[in-house]
């Protein structure tokens, strides 16, 4: 009987459709995520990187790939559609055309590859004639840069010589000598360079004396005297300097003031203007009283 029942049991563990424990797990393994994910990508990953890391290890196959990478790179900067054969500059000067061509590091024809636009810009605004340079690519090869040059507005005399300055005090060019822009009004003294549009204002202001103006004095870098010819002066106040220059035009206008003889019109204390006699005035003067004296001793 007992033989009986083990026959029945073999043969009903025979026909089961039910997995085996092992095909169970194995069948719930697979359906995580991130077993399926390890079985699908990192496995291939982690064996395409061991081949890799082999491959390489090698410095024969290294320096194949970089030559083989070189190749490449430059086979595909060279081609005519990347070279850039020439360059075009607008709104320079000869002068300064002629001074950024030379110190422009870029040899044409060059791949646009190797043409740093960036630093093109930086050097060529360096030049102290450029007040800004605009750089693009055209098409057909054409390196196109557009230059705003600085416009000069006055001659600066300092310690280190003559330059040529824009309104805001930034050197154009140096000079040889005055005479080099005589058509330029001239601004001498330490930190003129800095108060340009005030110095320029003062130089229009003082055009109503006519030619007598030789140029401005900028004192202590705080305020401005107005030298004139025949060694006269107009001492200006640290504050609103042109009214002061105003007043004294008008009282040239009015009274021939700067025609007589004296050599400085002090305005620095607008509310007590005062004048300094030249020389030769105050020695007539002395003598005239002298005479004076003696026609009273006698």
């Amino acid at each position: 009987m007992q033989s009986l029942k083990a026959k029945r049991s073999t043969k009903n563990n025979a026909n089961d459709p039910a997995p085996s424990r092992i095909s169970y797990r194995l069948q719930r393994l697979w359906l995580t995520p991130f077993f399926r994910s390890l079985l699908r990508t990192g496995v291939p990953a982690f064996s395409v990187a061991l081949f890799v890391a082999w491959y390489v290890s090698d410095q024969d196959n290294v320096d194949k790939i970089l030559v083989k990478f070189s190749e490449v790179r430059t086979s595909i900067e060279e081609r005519p559609e990347f070279m850039v054969s020439m360059m075009e500059l607008k709104g320079a000067s000869d002068e300064v055309a002629e001074d950024i061509r030379e110190i422009l590091p870029v040899d044409f024809p060059v791949s646009s590859f190797h043409l740093d636009m960036a630093l093109v810009k930086e050097t060529v605004e360096g030049l102290d004639a450029v007040k800004s340079a605009n750089v693009r690519l055209r098409s057909g090869g054409i390196f196109e840069l557009v230059v705003k040059e600085r416009i000069p507005a006055a001659v600066w005399q300092s310690h280190d010589g003559f330059n040529a300055i824009d309104e805001t005090g930034r050197r154009v060019s140096d000079l040889a000598a005055r005479e080099a822009r005589m058509d330029l009004p001239i601004l001498a003294g330490e930190g003129a360079d800095k108060h340009v549009m005030e110095g320029l204002l003062l130089t229009m202001i003082s055009q109503e004396l006519g030619h007598r103006v030789v140029g401005l004095v900028r004192v202590g870098e705080r305020r401005w005297d107005v030298v004139l010819t025949n060694g006269q002066r107009i001492l200006l106040p640290e504050e609103q300097a042109d009214q002061a220059l105003e007043r004294v035009i008008a009282l040239d206008q009015a009274q021939d003031l700067l025609n007589r003889d004296i050599s400085v019109v002090d305005m620095r204390q607008s509310n007590r203007p005062t004048v300094r006699m030249s020389k030769t005035a105050l020695d007539n003067l002395r003598q005239i009283r002298m005479i004076e004296f003696e026609g009273i001793n006698q």
